[in-house]
């Protein structure tokens, strides 16, 4: 958010796990990712207790989808959205060229 607030722009936080997002809104944003899909599910030590395996989903959009909606708590974060683009914000000197 510090990076957006230095180049001045707009931007709306989505608070994802209070509201979680849809089967709907997950594949819109991964419809408009510039990231290898697989990115958006972080592998944590959360990641490790679940005993997930990310060769169940690399290269599959609706197999991360799966996750992120059983374990949103997985979704890489920061994601940042602008017209039919998203990306992943890490790392952080990502951020800059794309809210710009």
């Amino acid at each position: 958010m510090a990076v957006a607030e230095e180049n001045q722009a707009n931007y709306q936080v989505v608070l994802y796990l209070k509201d979680k997002l849809s089967r709907a809104d997950l594949t819109q944003l991964v419809e408009r990712l510039e990231d290898p899909v697989e990115d958006l599910v972080r592998k944590d030590g959360h990641f490790r207790e679940l005993g997930l395996s990310a060769d169940s989903y690399v290269g599959k959009p609706a197999a991360v989808i799966d996750v992120l909606l059983a374990h949103p708590r997985l979704m890489q974060r920061p994601v940042l959205a602008r017209g039919n683009r998203a990306i992943i914000g890490r790392p952080k000197d990502r951020v800059a060229p794309f809210v710009s």
